[in-house]
């Protein structure tokens, strides 16, 4: 199977192309860059593979929570090439893809969402199939939910949950200090690869659950998408 997958959720531009057993990716910090280096980039990597968008058999992309207007250029770029090329798309939750780059298999996953808020999510990987065990939601980070809330039917092993993402660099003491008795380490640098989210839409697409390129839709769990005049000139970003 030929998948290309992209994030520009955070601050990093990852790209990554699956031709048969190869896998070949692109990742730089990109910031507000990213509509502009995307495109360019993609052709970059269809060049280095000698392949064609038309040879594709879809395309993945990171379909947030995450930087607002990055979550929408993925899905944006994802629509429109999946149009041009008449290629199927999987959309994959960011958070997830942060929790299966780290490689572990017991994740706190948030990313920072700004205005003094994170996104957040539990997961658990049993038997290669990722969990939700703490909902993905927008919270202030002293509100979150302790490990006790999530699902009884999964095990909560003392030690043996790791903390990913930028939330954890931002917001590390109020975090690490609500999941003191849970937490093994920290893996703060992490940030969603389009590596990861490659390898969680596989499946899907293999499955025939793929959708087609008009039904691409980024995932947004802030109702907010504006910041006031007083907000911006405070430098504060959604």
């Amino acid at each position: 199977m030929n998948l290309l997958s992209l994030d520009t959720s955070t601050e990093v531009l990852s790209l990554a192309l699956q031709l048969g057993d190869k896998t070949f990716t692109n990742s730089q910090i990109a910031g507000n860059a990213s509509s502009q280096l995307i495109l360019p980039q993609i052709q970059v990597l269809l060049d280095t593979a000698n392949v064609k968008l038309a040879d594709l058999d879809g395309i993945a992309f990171g379909a947030g929570p995450g930087a607002f207007t990055g979550v929408r250029i993925a899905c944006g770029v994802a629509q429109g090439l999946g149009f041009g090329a008449n290629l199927p798309v999987v959309g994959v939750s960011t958070l997830l893809a942060l929790a299966e780059a780290s490689g572990e298999e017991n994740v706190i996953a948030c990313l920072d969402a700004r205005m003094g808020e994170i996104y957040h999510a539990g997961f658990q990987k049993q038997q290669n199939t990722w969990h939700e065990t703490l909902k993905t939601q927008v919270i202030k980070p002293e509100t979150s939910p302790a490990l006790a809330s999530a699902s009884s039917q999964m095990m909560m092993h003392e030690k043996a949950w790791v903390g990913v993402g930028s939330g954890w660099a931002v917001y590390c003491e109020t975090l690490s200090t609500i999941y003191a008795q849970n937490l093994s380490k920290i893996m703060a640098d992490i940030t969603p690869t389009a590596e990861a989210i490659l390898r969680l839409a596989k499946p899907i697409f293999s499955a025939g659950l793929a959708k087609p390129a008009s039904e691409a839709a980024p995932i947004y769990i802030r109702n907010r998408v504006a910041l006031t005049s007083a907000e911006r000139e405070a430098g504060q970003r959604l």
